[in-house]
């Protein structure tokens, strides 16, 4: 180079920086470019690996009476089932005038007692899955329904 008064040893070490500057940023544009691609394998494989989870909420809540005697004693149950996804979500709600029905006749059924301590109502909330369980393997040949919940469960004895 005319006109550069550096050494020829100074020359040689600015060159290898600037061709170590130029690797460095070549790499780090190719990972910018694959880094994305790389990212979209990764989720679509997380997402083969982790359920989904839906949950199917019966809306509106279920109101009624149960028991027996001279006084009406009345309960409000707001229920979610908890499925594999949205598309077994869609099946258990075609199917939720069933599912309403047979839970209706089980919480009329119900007595103070039944109804009156934390164990007993998860007894009631398993005997629930239960049945919601029976009634849609008798329609679709599967129980899709892997857990029921209690979100609210109010009782006037």
């Amino acid at each position: 180079m005319p006109g550069d008064r550096t050494s020829p040893p100074a020359r040689a070490s600015r060159s290898l920086k600037e061709h170590r500057v130029r690797i460095i940023v070549g790499l780090l544009a190719a990972l910018l470019l694959i880094g994305p691609v790389g990212a979209e394998e990764a989720k679509k494989e997380g997402e083969a690996e982790a359920p989904k989870v839906a949950f199917v909420q019966l809306t509106p809540a279920l109101v009624g009476n149960y028991g027996s005697g001279a006084k009406l004693k009345y309960y409000k149950a707001d229920i979610a089932l908890q499925t594999a996804g949205a598309e077994v979500a869609k099946k258990v709600e075609y199917h939720e005038p069933l599912i309403r029905n047979q839970l209706i006749m089980l919480f009329s059924q119900q007595t103070d007692d039944s109804l009156g301590t934390v164990e007993n109502k998860e007894k009631l909330r398993q005997e629930a899955l239960k049945q919601v369980q029976q009634v849609l393997t008798t329609e679709e040949g599967a129980p899709l329904v892997d857990d029921l919940l209690f979100n609210n469960l109010i009782v006037q004895p």
